[in-house]
């Protein structure tokens, strides 16, 4: 029997946000949520701490605290993508409001307080929008977060381009200021951009599939899934919408899923044509040093397998 990976997810719930947590709840033989810190991002931060709450409670885990964090960027005025997920963020089913209270410690200093309690190399930080609490925890505690085993984040995009705008992509895009202190922090880093995600698609014979587990969450998260997607149906014109944020779990579990390679990355803060584009060394034209590991592969049907798998034990 293996130890759990400790883990801290920080996030800003999404539809795809929910899935990444229902999945990291679905698997707490593997890994052990420590906390749930929220930022603004997919929409504003009253929304994004009501909706972890709303996934913990659904999940049956209302023990997992959840710490509310940066109300918006460092410097930029604030972006939200409620045209995606709607006014709340989790449009779709009618959900009770969650009745689990927040824990009042700022996220920031939560994630600063776990790395310094928890064995240096043990805390895996997950983060599935704006980086903008761990941005801010750098600023306040640089040692400590160097103490983080690594960081996986769902960001970015190269070859894929961006979502957001046509260089950017919505997580970095949204505080591309503290993408760039995370990016130049030295914590071991792997993304999780666009040139995967837009790999797996929710098609409807993969959505029906997630609807037969026939649970309470297996079939919220089919009317969560079927509301976002209708947004990029209509934008890429494909079967399905691709699924973001699960993908930084899913690598936790089964990095073999994976394939890409270590780069050196640079976050554009300068250009306002090109704010938050990730610049990504693929074909190592510069001699400047990897501090990524940047992915661009995925066995979609493996990814899918697992959520499936790993939904059914919720």
């Amino acid at each position: 029997m293996h130890e759990p990976r400790k883990i801290i997810i920080d996030t800003d719930p999404g539809q795809d946000d929910a899935a990444a947590i229902m999945l990291a709840f679905g698997s707490s033989e593997d890994l052990e949520v420590l906390g749930i810190t929220v930022v603004a991002g997919n929409v504003p931060l009253s929304y994004t701490s009501r909706n972890a709450r709303m996934v913990c409670e659904l999940c049956g885990r209302s023990d997992v605290q959840v710490y509310e964090g940066a109300l918006g960027p460092l410097e930029r005025p604030q972006v939200t993508a409620e045209h995606v997920h709607g006014k709340t963020g989790l449009d779709g089913p009618v959900l009770p409001e969650p009745t689990m209270p927040v824990n009042p410690q700022h996220a920031v200093d939560f994630i600063i307080a776990t790395l310094r309690r928890e064995p240096a190399g043990t805390v895996t930080l997950c983060t599935l929008g704006p980086l903008t609490n761990i941005a801010l925890a750098l600023q306040k505690a640089p040692d400590v977060m160097l103490r983080a085993r690594e960081l996986v984040m769902m960001g970015g995009g190269f070859f894929e381009g961006g979502n957001i705008t046509p260089a950017a992509e919505f997580n970095i895009y949204v505080d591309p200021q503290a993408a760039d202190l995370v990016i130049r922090s030295g914590i071991p880093l792997v993304m999780l951009p666009l040139d995967v995600t837009h790999q797996l698609l929710t098609t409807k014979a993969r959505v029906q599939r997630i609807g037969a587990i026939g649970t309470r969450a297996a079939s919220v998260m089919v009317e969560w899934l079927e509301f976002f997607e209708r947004f990029d149906i209509e934008k890429y014109g494909s079967d399905g919408g691709p699924l973001h944020d699960p993908t930084v779990i899913a690598y936790l579990l089964k990095p073999e899923l994976f394939s890409g390679r270590d780069c050196n990355v640079e976050i554009e803060t300068v250009s306002e044509l090109t704010m938050g584009m990730t610049v990504v060394d693929w074909w190592r034209v510069t001699n400047r040093p990897a501090n990524v590991r940047f992915m661009r592969d995925v066995d979609a049907d493996g990814f899918f397998d697992l959520l499936i798998d790993r939904f059914a034990r919720l």
